[in-house]
């Protein structure tokens, strides 16, 4: 007896089974699936890795900005009658524009005194509800000669890359909260 003639279906089924054998033999684009395959975890690393390592600039900047101008203070160089809001933030956004937008949109500024440093290691940094950074009570008044003081700086570093804004933002808006806090006891300056 001789074969059966074989049906639509087999000759279908058969096709099929050869164009999967023929796709798993080919070999010509298999090095752009690879590399399409690499390329996109390896973009997102690099990414990753250069807006940790910006962002940690930042925050060394803004260590090194909060560390001048409380130096300042605490020799008297500036006075505390001179010490403003307006001109403390601007002294220290005026280190900070080296890596920030001008006028350093989202820079906040404490700076208080204290009778005891156990007083200062009270205060905590707090939140609103809708995850931004809760400024009741910031002022910017620092004391005389001998008084014991913390300058507390806060900047709201926008995170640039979209896809990595979810994982690595912790305020409102995309932005991942800078900050420095400097305490120290004035020198026996002249008020």
């Amino acid at each position: 007896m001789g074969k059966e003639p074989a049906t639509g279906q087999d000759r279908a089924g058969h096709g099929k089974r050869r164009l999967v054998a023929r796709f798993l033999r080919e070999r010509s684009g298999s090095t752009a699936i690879e590399f399409v395959m690499l390329a996109i975890p390896f973009s997102m690393l690099v990414f990753a890795i250069l807006e940790s390592s910006i962002a940690f600039a930042g925050q060394q900047v803004l260590a090194n900005a909060a560390d001048e101008v409380a130096r300042q203070l605490r020799t008297g160089q500036i006075k505390a009658a001179d010490a403003t809001e307006i001109t403390v933030k601007k002294m220290i956004c005026d280190r900070l524009e080296i890596l920030v937008a001008k006028d350093c949109p989202g820079l906040l500024v404490d700076l208080r005194s204290y009778s005891t440093f156990a007083d200062a290691a009270k205060v905590k940094v707090k939140f609103t509800s809708d995850r931004d950074i809760d400024t009741t009570g910031f002022t910017v008044k620092p004391g005389p000669s001998m008084s014991k003081n913390m300058l507390r700086v806060f900047y709201k570093w926008p995170v640039i890359t979209d896809f990595m804004r979810a994982s690595m933002s912790n305020l409102k808006g995309g932005n991942t909260l800078q900050f420095a806090t400097v305490t120290w006891q004035n020198e026996p300056f002249n008020d």
